[in-house]
């Protein structure tokens, strides 16, 4: 049937060459292949956003493009290599190794696109109970891609006809020179390799140095720079480096969070202190959101200036910045009520004026001033 189909075109045609006919085949071919997995790629995309398991979505995601890609590719250049014979082109020499090149290519875009998906996935408690580590799940996948990346390179420079060993041996003369030529960014690359192993800090951390002015919010960790937000919604970036040389402290660690608060009384309410201790000392033991397991401390503390001092030492259950304000004012405004039900004062600094009668009859003014 063909015979004839083809004896049809030359009669038609007036030539005996067809091959053009056959690279319209190849690529029609090749497109209605093309689309046809795509169709077939969305019914599994359907498939795999049923199920809650993360490999199956990022597999699938991922090798959408490449293969569609991939049969084009092929099929571009097997029509490619068509044309090329029928016309007797030195081009056809270079169709088997473009093929293997966009083989390679393709599969390096395939593994690249899921690892980012897992990596995404991984960490998102859509596919999780309990998401893994941010941080660990970015370090591996930077690694996995960088890995990949190294690896197609390779393989092509073997391709064509490049001796790795020559190249690794002059990387290994090489590496002493951009060793030397680059020791700051290498000690950047270290100090990153080290906040992913030790992990002092992750993303969405807060962190602060009382070395230098940093403070604010994680948001990402490179392997050269930290990028940190500050309050005031600033980005700062800090070469990793830096934090082998200064200490760190991480507040969002904090199993518990400080109330530590003086208040004084008048000296006039002296005698009510002990009463006043003593109410305000229950009231932290029965408030919910105070930590009683944690030090707890309500003492009369110093005969101050224009007041009487006492103390409390308290841990909150919260570690949130926000509902610790909150529990805060809520145990301060406990304590003036406390005061107010004593029929007490909370003190402020005062001066009292004392008059005194002189012997030659004149009054001499003497003023003790309290502050």
């Amino acid at each position: 049937m063909f015979q004839e189909f083809e004896g049809w075109l030359i009669a038609v045609t007036g030539t005996e060459s067809t091959w053009w006919f056959q690279v319209f085949l190849v690529v029609f071919g090749s497109l209605l292949l093309g689309y046809i997995a795509s169709r077939f790629f969305n019914r599994l995309s359907s498939h795999a956003a049923v199920t809650k398991t993360l490999w199956d979505d990022a597999l699938v995601e991922a090798a959408r493009k490449p293969f569609v890609w991939l049969i084009w590719v092929l099929g571009v250049n097997v029509a490619a290599g068509i044309a090329a014979r029928a016309v007797e082109s030195a081009w056809v020499e270079l169709i088997e190794p473009v093929n293997r090149v966009a083989v390679i290519l393709l599969l390096t875009v395939f593994l690249l696109d899921f690892v980012k998906r897992a990596e995404r996935n991984l960490v998102d408690p859509a596919y999780l109970n309990e998401p893994l580590d941010t941080t660990t799940v970015r370090a591996i996948g930077k690694l996995l891609r960088a890995s990949i990346i190294i690896s197609a390179v390779l393989i092509v420079m073997q391709m064509f006809g490049l001796s790795i060993s020559g190249v690794l041996a002059f990387g290994g003369i090489g590496g002493l020179a951009v060793g030397f030529a680059a020791k700051d960014l290498l000690s950047n690359f270290f100090g990153g390799l080290m906040i992913y192993l030790d992990r002092p800090f992750s993303v969405g951390d807060w962190i602060r140095s009382p070395d230098k002015e940093i403070e604010g919010t994680v948001e990402d960790i490179g392997w050269r720079l930290t990028r940190i937000r500050t309050f005031d919604r600033r980005p700062l970036y800090i070469p990793n480096g830096i934090f082998a040389t200064i200490s760190v402290e991480n507040p969002s660690r904090m199993l518990n969070r400080r109330i530590y608060e003086t208040i004084g009384l008048r000296y006039d309410d002296i005698s009510k202190m002990g009463a006043i201790v003593n109410d305000v000392e229950s009231m932290l033991k029965n408030h919910p959101e105070i930590d009683t397991t944690q030090t707890l401390m309500v003492n009369f503390n110093s005969f101050a200036a224009s007041s009487v001092d006492f103390f409390i030492y308290t841990m909150t259950k919260t570690t949130n910045w926000a509902k610790y304000h909150a529990v805060k004012q809520e145990v301060l405004l406990k304590i003036a009520d406390i005061i107010a039900s004593h029929k007490a004062e909370i003190a402020f600094p005062t001066s009292t004026l004392h008059i005194a009668d002189d012997s030659e009859g004149f009054v001499v003014p003497r003023v003790n001033t309290q502050e």
